[in-house]
């Protein structure tokens, strides 16, 4: 290990190789928690290149329990934006399942915020300790499983109370959402920093994605905003464009960023709970645009403004909170 640590300490980026072997032995236990901590700080300090996040991807994937489901997709984001907003990309998973959509959904609980997709599923009375057979069958049922990324991979317990020491987001926020134990060729992948577009883009290209979009706001969420002007990587059949969001032409209106401000799993919940049943606020808008990118890369959908327009018209029916019941009994 120490030879990589020496080479971030002088601001060297890691090949795809040297990635590769530094994570085989973080993940094997081999090294000490000062160890992980100076790695993990010292890429986030130097900035994270696609070999590194790759090299994680490749061993992380290698080690993980799998999932077998066909057609899914997965809205699993970075996290780390330090907006402390409430659980969108969960939400507008749900929201997918209700609307006839199979979401394989990958995530954890909190590590660099108050509340994770793990906590605020678990808030919804919705299983996250589920085996992979039982994760397809409620796929298959129900159009939503939950993989709950420690149970998938279990090389994980190494790194995590480093992480959670370390508070903030770390290479394991980018390396995550390309993780999925369904190895899922469909994805919306919120990050954090607008330089990772591109980063994420060859990533995923590089994984073979059917249809991703990658998206980070102007005003710096991990997710489509319903206040600002959202930057979009669209990878489609080994494609990679640019697509620009813009809240003013779908006619948004939302126009206060408190409104998407969460706290702890229960009031997050309860947030979500209010907007399946059709409550219309700025929270309501920012989960049907983050849905709105599921139905655009599971091909229902050519036009964004289309599946914006059918997410807003199904979520306020209060079907999705009908479909939630169903989940919680499955």
């Amino acid at each position: 290990m120490e030879k990589f640590l020496k080479k971030l300490k002088n601001k060297e980026n890691l090949n795809f190789e040297e990635s590769k072997a530094a994570f085989e032995i973080l993940m094997n236990g081999k090294a000490s928690e000062d160890e992980i901590f100076s790695f993990l700080t010292l890429l986030s300090t130097k900035g994270e290149v696609s070999s590194e996040i790759a090299g994680g991807v490749y061993v992380l994937r290698n080690k993980s329990k799998r999932v077998n489901v066909n057609n899914c997709i997965d809205t699993c984001g970075t996290g780390g934006d330090g907006k402390n907003t409430l659980n969108i990309s969960t939400a507008s998973a749900l929201l997918l399942a209700s609307m006839g959509i199979k979401i394989a959904k990958h995530g954890n609980k909190a590590v660099s915020s108050k509340c994770g997709s793990g906590d605020v599923l678990e808030k919804l009375k919705i299983k996250i300790n589920l085996e992979p057979k039982d994760i397809e069958d409620q796929i298959n049922k129900y159009n939503f499983g939950f993989m709950f990324a420690p149970n998938y991979h279990s090389a994980m317990k190494y790194v995590g109370p480093t992480r959670k020491k370390i508070g903030k987001r770390t290479i394991f926020n980018m390396i995550g959402p390309l993780s999925s134990p369904a190895l899922v060729q469909r994805q919306v992948v919120g990050v954090f920093d607008k330089k990772l577009l591109k980063i994420f883009g060859d990533g995923l290209k590089n994984l073979n994605i059917k249809f991703a979009w990658i998206v980070n706001s102007e005003d710096g969420l991990d997710e489509i905003s319903p206040y600002a002007k959202t930057n979009v990587i669209q990878i489609k059949n080994g494609q990679i464009s640019e697509i620009l969001i813009d809240p003013k032409d779908l006619k948004i209106n939302a126009n206060n960023f408190e409104n998407l401000i969460g706290d702890n799993a229960e009031f997050n919940a309860n947030k979500i709970i209010d907007i399946f049943k059709g409550e219309d606020n700025d929270f309501s808008k920012a989960v049907c645009l983050n849905a709105a990118a599921g139905l655009i890369v599971s091909e229902k959908y050519n036009k964004f403004i289309d599946a914006y327009k059918n997410a807003r018209e199904h979520i306020l029916t209060g079907k999705t909170y009908e479909h939630l019941k169903i989940i919680q009994n499955g």
